[in-house]
């Protein structure tokens, strides 16, 4: 049966295509989740027990860094003093599981994409639903890269920060493996999701619920919140700090610049439409 067309679909149409959106999504999860179970080894070992080490990339990078730049071994990280423990009956197995369900997530996403593009390319016009490619494909380079700086970046300058701090010698951290994966989970999915701002930006100001007057309004709000996300995250050093921050205000300015160059196509769109009347 052909599929219908957006004025022939009624609310339940529309509530069983979102079903199917979800069901074939979750499908695809579960394959690529099941898929990484045979690289768990290498998935745990080396990619998220990573940071936890001082030979890991970012922190071999930040020394190179502060050499060059004449601060001697200033932000050289040499000893992460901390111990990673289980806790509970079942928290390995937990942990594996939903390791291996956001590994398959994050693989999945460009699939993903494309059932959601599918879903809303009826209420699109034709020359918008060609765009379907660039759509999937900068979509999902975003995420990766939001995935790529989450990891190589907010999560080993949070294990630094953590690792280092402590109110009292007396007191020695012991990070439970609850605690730990909590932070590598959250850190790269709201790193990911960031970085979709351009796309999001981008369909909230076709459906004229975001201006480019109303993001440059609270343009120095999003400094502020962004500055205090970097020193939150960060090592108390500029240099640190800078790293985290400058890719996000660099996001949020390119959102600020789709928004306006799709604003002005609405406007100009409207105005010929008035000029046809």
């Amino acid at each position: 049966m052909a599929k219908k067309s957006l004025g022939e679909m009624s609310f339940l149409d529309h509530l069983e295509e979102l079903r199917w959106l979800l069901v074939r999504s979750t499908i695809a999860i579960l394959i690529m989740a099941f898929g990484t179970y045979f690289i768990s080894d290498w998935l745990f070992d080396e990619v998220l027990f990573g940071p936890t080490r001082p030979t890991f990339f970012t922190y071999r990078f930040f020394c190179d860094l502060s050499h060059q730049l004449g601060f001697v071994d200033s932000i050289c990280i040499t000893e992460l003093p901390f111990i990673i423990q289980n806790t509970s009956m079942e928290g390995q197995v937990n942990n594996f599981v939903w390791i291996c369900v956001l590994s398959g997530f994050i693989l999945s996403v460009p699939y993903i994409l494309l059932q959601v593009w599918n879903f809303i390319a009826p209420a699109l016009y034709d020359k918008e639903k060609k765009n379907a490619r660039i759509f999937i494909f900068s979509s999902s380079l975003l995420f990766f890269m939001g995935v790529l700086f989450g990891y190589f970046v907010v999560i080993p300058m949070s294990v630094n920060f953590l690792a280092t701090f402590t109110v009292s010698d007396v007191v020695k951290n012991q990070f439970t493996l609850d605690s730990y994966m909590g932070m590598v989970k959250t850190s790269v999915l709201a790193s990911g999701l960031f970085f979709e701002l351009p796309i999001i930006i981008y369909f909230l100001t076709k459906l004229g619920l975001v201006t480019p007057k109303f993001l440059r309004k609270y343009w120095k709000y999003a400094v502020v919140i962004i500055l205090i996300v970097a020193a939150i995250v960060t090592p108390p050093d500029v240099v640190s700090q800078t790293i985290v921050a400058i890719p996000m205000l660099i996001i949020y300015e390119l959102s600020i610049l789709i928004s306006i160059i799709v604003y002005r196509n609405k406007i100009k769109n409207q105005s010929i439409e008035k000029t046809h009347e």
